[in-house]
């Protein structure tokens, strides 16, 4: 066992560098947009003379902070990621089609129809079985996730209810005939494209007009390579891929394109140079028909960066909103590239580097394709496309009602107005039912495989990567963790962790030093290192107080002290005045006096830090007393109408009289002066019932604004400060709203990520604009801290399924499993049997914001080596831990799947052993002449499905990830068919 005379060593390091301020700081999100480019009014003259205006145009040149220095030890970065995937929103598709799920209709209060789609699935094979809901309304479609218990049924009412839906003109009926989900595919495919067209246009040195660009005939031998690097040449007669409006049977548009896929989108490029040239036409109108119309265009501009550059202006179009501008220089082998996106388009990632040249290809062209990708997706949400798309939606929902219609009073919709989700069926009827079903699934899965073939499915895992680790991928930090946790805060690299069994400090591969015995019990804490305080709350109702210990006391008794100390050991750290407290909130942004807002009942106490001009840097002095209590003072009291639920502190401008206190109560955010008390409403919620879970601030430019966070919806709001006493609190052009999936009960924001934690996944967002990157499915998630590093408990840990960076990786004939590795086993042996252990991990900030960060505690530790045997017993090896499933399950499952698919498999699919998770898997073999993974075996299971299809037979299989029929005979929910997945997960071809 580890003596506290080593611990004393390894926290003597909090004060020997600097302050965690700066951590704080990332979290918090210190940003500014003018990293995605200032709006500007853009002007330039034609070859005559003649003024152009082209409207304003946000431009993006990477420059916005290239002459802003930088903190040494830091570094910047910009991490590509699609926004929105289809993988993560195309949810009909993914979880519902081929699926037994339930759909209603009915209309709303104001008589407009709407249509409820409700499935019982397992979230990504994690056995986590959760309500998928979309609710399809003229304004579009609204999706959360809602838990499943097995004590208590979920009603349609509850389901629109949490989807602020409450009054109808006519309740929902269920729709029985499998037909809908023909109907109801169609309504997801109005969200937006799954493939892509993109205009290239030419622009030799010198032209500054359209009709000269549109007239090359050919390009240079620098553009012929960015082609090459764009994608490849493909034939367009007989072509049999996503065409982007070009013919494929005449050659009326020319002999060949270019064409890729990337990340399980299908690109199409219009090529200026490989669509029809004509002599007679000097506006090349057959060019302009395809460029012009398509949303994003490419540049390529010859010449050096001192020649006039290229403006938009120059394309006389009113439909391309992006351009993206790519000069090449041949002295340094790089690309450089500025973004021109028309001024009503919402802000769009990845932001530029600074400077924006890229030296390696390879990266260019990834960060090429996601900027374009993700610039055509937010182009859909300006008015111009999302009015036309609510038009085409509306009246497809309309036109589905009225055909509805005349069965209502038919046996098509029955009477089972807010039935419950999945009932049981009589018995009388289970036959009929189950026929109706199987029905109804085989229709499903008939539309499913069309339209993945057809090359309209919801982009894949296929083009995942094994050796590129995403910033949220997590670190096991503590192994096989037996305490409750109710709160936690960081120490350095260490972890103060309040639990069921006292007060506990943990660091990676050490032993448990318990601090506190478990008569303190903590429930709310604040380690501030650079003050060398420990703030905590203790208790409830009426016993509950605000203590603050030294740090350094608390080091010195995990040194010396044989008697852990209890709550009778704290009597001389407990605040004045703070009997009763509920919650409370402190400032935690660095150059800012300590402020402590205390809330007992519907009062609220300012304390803050008597200023000591003796103090060190640490906060203290060796001849001050061991309880810090008289260091502090009490300021004033503020009245409330209710006790808060959350609170939040706002520093003002001037640290003077404008500092705020966000507190959230009943059904709104209200903002409270501290230097008079003065409230003033800040957002009112419209909604029955309101579950708060935070408000973050957040920092833009120096100027404070809030993340709002309540029931499935975060909202920004930009604060301005105090004027004459009153906040200047209107709606800002930079307020944005954005909905989670499910419902959170914590959100952390580490720039340029906000991730939101809830009881079985982290769901990740970015902050500037609530575009989704990922989902993590974490069963049994607990957030444990979040002030520095973020530290949760699960049972597995995050597993960045990162896509590959790699041209060739993205052949449509690659099919690749996410990243998946074999995870150690841990289980706890009890009285009632085996039990799951729960692990504690760490998700570093510095990789979250991009920095590396100069931390308070540097581990003389060498990182812990996680082992587990093999199947010979011989080796051990180390082990990255994955939410996904191990390969040896996927191997398992894809082998059986083709035996199955080929009907050489007449067997069912046994339950994986955990043995089996101890075996080696070999790495799929690629080919080194087209640099692609091969899947042999893809060609067979679409042929095989299509042959069972013809003759009738329904496909029985468990590939799909996110497919229940690999469950065991205890889930809670069952389907009578399954069919391979071919594109919303991934099979491999393991020999």
């Amino acid at each position: 066992m580890r003596s506290r005379a080593c611990w004393m060593c390894i926290l003597m390091k909090h004060f020997c560098s600097s302050s965690v301020s700066e951590d704080l700081g990332c979290r918090r999100g210190e940003f500014s947009r003018k990293h995605y480019g200032s709006v500007e009014l853009l002007i330039s003259s034609d070859a005559d003379g003649a003024i152009q205006r082209a409207g304003r145009f946000r431009v993006e040149n990477g420059s916005a902070d290239e002459n802003t220095g930088h903190t040494p030890g830091t570094w910047h970065r910009t991490d590509v990621h699609l926004e929105n995937p289809e993988y993560y929103t195309r949810w009909y598709f993914k979880y519902f089609l081929g699926k037994v799920h339930q759909n209603y209709i009915g209309t709303d209060s104001e008589k407009n129809p709407f249509f409820l789609s409700v499935v019982l699935s397992d979230q990504n094979n994690q056995r986590v079985p959760q309500y998928h809901s979309i609710l399809w309304r003229k304004t579009g479609t609204q999706k959360i996730c809602l838990p499943y218990s097995p004590t208590k049924t979920l009603s349609v009412k509850s389901i629109l209810s949490a989807m602020s839906l409450e009054k109808f003109e006519k309740g929902p009926r269920e729709i029985f005939h499998p037909d809908i989900q023909k109907d109801l595919l169609v309504l997801e495919e109005q969200e937006g494209s799954v493939n892509f067209k993109f205009g290239v246009l030419y622009a030799k040195d010198g032209q500054l007009t359209d009709d000269e660009m549109f007239s090359n005939e050919t390009g240079s031998e620098s553009f012929q390579r960015f082609l090459h690097l764009l994608g490849d040449t493909i034939t367009l007669k007989g072509w049999t891929g996503y065409r982007g409006g070009l013919d494929t049977k005449n050659d009326t548009t020319g002999t060949f394109s270019i064409y890729t896929v990337y990340q399980g989108h299908e690109i199409m490029f219009h090529v200026s140079t490989m669509l029809p040239y004509s002599r007679e036409n000097k506006q090349q109108v057959e060019r302009k028909r395809h460029i012009g119309n398509d949303i994003v265009t490419i540049v390529f501009q010859e010449g050096e960066e001192t020649a006039p550059a290229f403006k938009p202006s120059m394309i006389r179009s009113h439909f391309t909103h992006i351009f993206a501008l790519v000069r090449y220089s041949k002295q340094t082998d790089s690309y450089r590239l500025k973004i021109f996106s028309e001024e009503s388009v919402p802000l769009f990632g990845p932001p530029l580097p600074s400077p924006p040249v890229f030296t390696n290809h390879q990266e260019f062209r990834d960060f090429v394709l996601v900027k374009l990708i993700n610039g055509e997706k937010a182009t859909l949400e300006t008015p111009t496309f999302s009015q036309k798309r609510q038009r085409t939606l509306d009246m497809l929902i309309r036109s589905l009602y009225q055909d509805l219609m005349p069965d209502l009073h038919k046996n098509m919709l029955n009477r089972r107005s807010f039935s419950d989700v999945l009932p049981e069926s009589p018995k009388s009827t289970r036959k009929k039912e189950e026929a109706r079903q199987a029905e109804f699934v085989r229709l499903g899965q008939a539309l499913k495989l069309k339209t993945g073939v057809k090359g309209d499915t919801p982009a894949t895992l296929a083009t995942t990567s094994f050796c590129k680790k995403e910033p949220w991928e997590s670190q096991s930090f503590c192994s096989n963790f037996p305490h409750e946790v109710v709160c936690a805060d960081s120490w350095g690299q260490s972890l103060l962790v309040s639990t069921d069994a006292g007060v506990l400090l943990i660091d990676d591969g050490q032993t448990t030093v318990q601090v506190f015995d478990k008569t303190l019990q903590i429930k709310q804490m604040h380690v501030l290192e650079a003050l060398d305080y420990l703030v905590a709350r203790t208790d409830k109702g009426k016993d509950s107080r605000l203590l603050v210990f030294r740090l350094s006391s608390v080091q010195k008794d995990i040194e010396t002290k044989q008697v852990i100390r209890s709550k009778y050991d704290c009597r001389e750290n407990k605040l004045e005045r703070t009997k009763g407290c509920h919650l409370y909130a402190i400032n935690t942004h660095h150059g800012s006096e300590l402020r402590i807002v205390v809330a007992i009942r519907n009062k609220l106490l300012l304390i803050t830090k008597k200023y000591n001009p003796c103090n060190s840097l640490t906060g203290s002095s060796p001849s001050l007393s061991e309880s810090p209590v008289e260091e502090f003072q009490y300021i004033r009291e503020i009245c409330l109408s209710d006790p808060p639920v959350v609170m939040t502190l706002v520093d003002g401008p001037t640290e003077d009289s404008d500092n705020m206190i966000c507190v959230a109560y009943r059904h709104q955010f209200d903002l409270v002066n501290e230097s008079t008390g003065e409230s003033y409403r800040l957002h009112h919620i419209e909604a029955n019932k309101v579950n708060f879970v935070a408000a973050i601030d957040v920092y833009e430019d120096g100027e404070a604004g809030l993340l709002l966070c309540y029931n499935y919806v975060c909202q920004y709001r930009k604060v301005n400060p105090f004027n004459g006493g009153s906040p200047l609190i209107q709606p800002s052009a930079y307020d944005f709203h954005f909905c989670w999936n499910q419902v959170p009960y914590a959100v952390v924001c580490a720039f340029p990520y906000i991730l939101a934690f809830t009881t079985d996944s982290i769901e990740i967002r970015l902050v500037v604009n609530g575009n989704l990157v990922h989902t993590a499915v974490v069963p049994e998630l607990q957030l444990v801290a979040s002030r520095s590093d973020i530290y949760f408990k699960a049972t597995a840990a995050v597993s960045g399924s990162s896509h590959s960076s790699s041209k060739e990786m993205n052949s449509t004939s690659s099919l690749q499993t996410p990243t998946a590795y074999d995870m150690p086993e841990c289980s706890l042996s009890s009285s009632e049997g085996e039990v799951t252990c729960k692990n504690l991990y760490k998700i570093p900030l510095s990789n979250l914001v991009g920095r590396s960060i100069e931390r308070p505690l540097k581990s003389p530790l060498t990182p812990k080596v996680v082992t587990t045997p093999t199947s010979s017993g011989i080796t051990s090896l180390p082990v990255t831990h994955s939410l996904s499933l191990s390969r040896m399950e996927i191997k398992e499952i894809a082998n059986r799947t083709r035996k199955e698919l080929l009907g050489l498999l007449d067997e069912p699919i046994p339950k994986t052993e955990d043995a089996q998770k101890q075996k080696k898997i070999p790495r799929r073999q690629s080919d080194p002449k087209q640099g692609a993974v091969r899947s042999t075996s893809s060609d067979r299971i679409i042929s095989a499905s299509f042959e069972s299809y013809s003759e009738g037979r329904h496909l029985s299989t468990s590939s799909d990830p996110d497919s229940v029929a690999n469950r065991e005979e205890s889930s809670p929910f069952s389907y009578p068919f399954h069919l391979t997945s071919l594109y919303d997960e991934d099979i491999i071809d393991l020999k």
